[in-house]
C-alpha cells in the first residue's frame, strides 16, 4: 500500500481548514525509485537510459474504485483504496537503471511534487536491454487511512 506525501497532506489540510485552494492534477506521473522516498521526499529516481515517468490520467477508467482492478466505479464503502486499472509500462531501458525499490506518484512529468509513494514488495534490477518494466492491473495500490 502506498503512502501520501507531506506535500499532499499539507495541501489537503490547507484546503479543508484554511480555505486555501488546491486542485488535484488531471494527470499523475508514475516514477521508479532506486532509493526509497519518504513522506518528506528525498528518494532517488531513475534517470537516463531512455527513462521517463509514465503519465496516467486521473479517471475512473485508469484507477479502480474499492471494488478492485478492472472496475470503473467511484470508491464506495470505507476502504478508501484505489489501484491501477490498466498496465503501466515504462520505456525499455537503454542503460542500466539499477535496482528499483519503489515508486513515486508525481504531479508533473519531470520535477514537480511527490504526491504518493510506495515500496515494491520485491525489488527489481533493471539493466540495459531488459524488457520494458511494467505494473499489471491492480499491482499499484493506494489506501488513505482515516
Amino acid at each position: 500500500m502506498g503512502i501520501y506525501s507531506d506535500y499532499l497532506v499539507n495541501k489537503i489540510v490547507d484546503a479543508a481548514f484554511r480555505g486555501q485552494p488546491f486542485s488535484f492534477p488531471a494527470t499523475v506521473y508514475v516514477g521508479l525509485m532506486t532509493a526509497a522516498e519518504t513522506a518528506a521526499g528525498g528518494g532517488t529516481e531513475v534517470s537516463g537510459g531512455a527513462y521517463a515517468r509514465v503519465a496516467v490520467a486521473a479517471a475512473l477508467a485508469n484507477w479502480a474504485g474499492t471494488q478492485g482492478a478492472g472496475t470503473t466505479a467511484a470508491s464506495t464503502g470505507t476502504s478508501a483504496t484505489t489501484s491501477n486499472n490498466g498496465t503501466i509500462t515504462f520505456p525499455a531501458p537503454a542503460a542500466n537503471w539499477g535496482t528499483i525499490v519503489g515508486i513515486g506518484i508525481f504531479d508533473a512529468a519531470t520535477a514537480g511534487n511527490l504526491l504518493f509513494y510506495a515500496s515494491l514488495v520485491v525489488s527489481k534490477t533493471v539493466n540495459n536491454g531488459d524488457p520494458a518494466p511494467d505494473f499489471a492491473p491492480g499491482a499499484i495500490s493506494f489506501q488513505i487511512d482515516g
